[in-house]
């Protein structure tokens, strides 16, 4: 063979290798991502919070279809539900499971220890057990947590601003939140130093939450506080009911209360904690370990004005309050 032939073949041959290589390669295999809701399908808000949460798992370059599959279980309120539908999404041994809200994530704490999990909405995940410390998870759980205490020293402050007559205030809480008894010392101490009486009410069933509401609005001068919790989620159409029956002032910690008539909302923005907690699916899918990303606060606040109530209510709401609202609902 003469040496210009030996060239080109040897040429042509390197040319090919790294098709060849390419070709030789197995495809990427399609990642599995979980995601467990204490809702039903036709929810109001979920479906909004969960396109922001793949939006966001979009931008990072995870295509469903492409590289990503998601196994969407909607639980409803129901706690067998959520139990039987932790344990089905566990057995699918996905890469990781993106779990909302405490009633999810401690379903899923008893069938798995191993498959990674992400709430982008939790109580205190340190007093509820679910981490060892928000800086060092340690397990196999990591996520955003809905509030800090501080956030609810507000809703005392921003209720006497909308409605300055009231001057007592029934604290609707959820029991099953470990969080519970330092929220409420937190709301107590902001509304004693604006001259405000507030009491706890436990929101376990809808008959507790409909007699405690009727017995408080006897007295005048009243208002309602509604603190975060699966609860008052399952339970939003009747309390939002019961203060227009009634007519009581109520602040409440999400927008979704005020899009369905409630007064007012200050609180995280749920999109942004499902954006945020994206990031986390991502870093979890490329390698990293969720005992290693440490639990985070909300950094993203939304202040929700309903003024059509405002107006049922005879109340008139502040310019200053006006002006610091995200959004008006007229």
């Amino acid at each position: 063979m003469k040496r210009r032939e030996f060239i080109t073949l040897i040429g042509g041959a390197a040319a090919t290798w790294p098709l060849a290589a390419r070709a030789q390669q197995p495809a990427m295999p399609i990642r599995r991502i979980g995601v467990l809701l204490p809702a039903s399908a036709d929810d109001s808000q979920f479906p909004t919070w969960i396109g922001a949460f793949l939006q966001a798992l979009g931008l990072s370059g995870w295509i469903i279809g492409r590289n990503v599959r998601i196994d969407t279980r909607w639980a409803g309120a129901n706690a067998d539900a959520i139990r039987h539908h932790a344990t089905e999404l566990a057995a699918l041994a996905p890469d990781v499971i993106l779990a909302h809200g405490n009633a999810a994530v401690g379903a899923l704490l008893q069938v798995t220890r191993t498959v990674p999990i992400v709430f982008p909405v939790s109580g205190d995940p340190v007093a509820t057990g679910f981490v060892d410390s928000l800086a060092r998870p340690g397990g196999n759980v990591t996520g955003f947590s809905q509030f800090e205490f501080n956030l609810s020293g507000k809703w005392p402050e921003m209720l006497k601003q909308i409605a300055p007559g009231v001057v007592r205030a029934a604290v609707l809480r959820d029991p099953a939140l470990g969080t519970g008894t330092s929220q409420f010392a937190v709301i107590q101490a902001a509304a004693n130093s604006l001259g405000m009486n507030v009491n706890p009410v436990n929101m376990r069933n809808a008959d507790e939450i409909e007699s405690a509401i009727e017995n408080f609005a006897r007295t005048p001068n009243g208002g309602l506080i509604v603190a975060a919790g699966g609860a008052a989620h399952r339970h939003r159409d009747l309390i939002i009911a019961l203060t227009d029956r009634y007519k009581l002032p109520a602040i409440y910690y999400e927008r979704f209360f005020v899009a369905g008539g409630g007064l007012i909302s200050y609180g995280a923005s749920l999109i942004d904690q499902y954006q945020r907690a994206a990031s986390y699916v991502d870093r979890i899918l490329k390698g990293e370990k969720p005992g290693d990303l440490p639990v985070q606060a909300p950094t993203k606040f939304e202040l929700v004005i309903n003024l059509k109530t405002a107006k049922a209510l005879g109340l008139e709401v502040p310019p200053t309050l006006l002006a610091r609202a995200d959004e008006v609902i007229e």
